[in-house]
C-alpha cells in the first residue's frame, strides 16, 4: 500500500543535523569515524530505515529485561503517512520483534498494515499523544520493575547525578488515571494533555513514558536512561542518607548537553550496531 508513491526528500539539513552540529560530542577533527544523521532520497527508504531503528529499539527493551507479558509498546509515524504509526505486534516478545511482523495502525486503532493485532493499551496512550502533539514522532513504554517502583511514590526525578540532571525541568509526573488500566480512550486523552514540550513523562502508579520530537532511537535511550535513574534514586533513597543534589543551573547545563534528542540518538547508535551484528533475524 505505501509503496506506491515515492518522492524525494528535502535536501534541507533536519533539525538533529542541526543540533549534531551545535554539539560539544561533535568532532572538530575532520576525518574521523562518527554516527552521522541519515538522509534519505525517498519515503520508502526512511520508512524502511525508521522499521529497522524500531525493531533495535524492541530488541534493545528485551536486552534489557523490559518485558512483562505482552505488556509494552513502541511506535513510531510513517514519514510519509504520518498520520499512522508503525508499532509492535501484540502479544509478541520484544526479541522476537522483525521488520515483517511490524503492524501500521491509524489514531482509531484500526490496522492498516500486518497481520497481527494491535495492543489496546498501546493504541489507547500511544494514539492519543501523537494525534495530539503533531512534532511528537515517536513514544516507549514498557512495565519495568523500577520505573513501575519509582512511579508509585508520585514525584519527578531529583538531579542527583549527572544522569538524572538529563531530565531536569524535562519530564512531569502524570496523577491522571493513575493506576488504571489504560483501555478507554479517555485515559489516552488524559495523559496526552499533560505531555507536552518534555520528553518523559512518569504516570502515577503505572510507569514511564518517553517521547522523541526526532527518532524512535531517542525516545528508546531515554526510556533506557530514566529506567536506569529510577532505580539509581532508589537505591541512594534506600540507604536513608539524604543526597546531595546537583545545583538548578549545573542541573540545567547538563540537560542541555547531555539530555538533548541528538543525544539520545547518539547513545542509541552503539545499541543497534550491536544488535544488528548480533541478530539479522530482526531484518527479516
Amino acid at each position: 500500500m505505501l509503496d506506491k508513491v515515492k518522492q524525494v526528500a528535502s535536501a534541507e539539513p533536519t533539525a538533529l543535523q542541526l543540533d549534531a552540529k551545535r554539539s560539544i560530542y561533535y568532532p572538530k577533527q575532520e576525518g574521523l569515524i562518527y554516527p552521522e544523521i541519515p538522509s534519505f532520497e525517498s519515503f520508502a527508504e526512511e520508512r524502511q530505515h525508521r522499521k529497522q531503528r524500531l525493531v533495535a529499539a524492541c530488541r534493545a527493551f528485551a536486552q534489557q529485561g523490559y518485558d512483562y507479558g505482552f505488556a509494552g509498546h513502541l511506535t513510531v509515524r510513517d514519514p510519509e503517512h504520518p498520520e499512522l504509526y508503525w508499532t509492535n505486534p501484540m502479544c509478541v516478545h520484544f526479541s522476537q520483534v522483525k521488520v515483517s511482523n511490524l503492524i501500521l495502525a491509524d489514531h482509531k486503532g484500526r490496522v492498516v498494515e500486518g497481520d497481527y493485532a494491535i495492543n489496546r493499551a498501546g493504541f489507547v496512550l500511544h494514539a492519543a499523544v501523537h494525534e495530539a502533539h503533531p512534532d511528537i514522532m515517536a513514544m516507549c513504554h514498557a512495565h519495568t520493575v523500577y520505573g513501575t517502583a519509582f512511579a508509585a511514590l508520585g514525584r519527578p526525578l531529583d538531579p542527583i547525578s549527572q544522569d538524572a540532571a538529563a531530565f531536569f525541568e524535562d519530564h512531569i509526573v502524570i496523577q491522571d488515571e493513575a493506576g488504571q488500566v489504560a483501555v478507554e480512550e479517555k485515559a489516552g486523552l488524559a495523559v496526552c494533555d499533560w505531555f507536552k514540550e518534555v520528553k518523559a513523562a512518569i504516570h502515577q502508579n503505572h510507569g514511564l513514558l518517553t517521547a522523541s520530537r526526532h527518532s524512535i532511537e531517542s525516545a528508546a535511550f531515554w526510556f533506557i536512561a530514566l529506567e536506569r535513574c529510577c532505580q539509581q534514586q532508589l537505591l541512594v533513597e534506600a540507604t536513608g542518607i539524604k543526597p546531595k543534589m546537583v545545583p538548578p543551573e549545573r542541573s540545567r547545563y547538563s540537560r542541555e548537553h547531555v539530555g538533548s534528542e541528538y543525544i539520545g540518538w547518539l547513545h542509541f547508535q552503539p545499541i543497534y550496531d550491536q544488535i544488528a551484528a548480533m541478530q539479522p533475524d530482526m531484518f527479516d
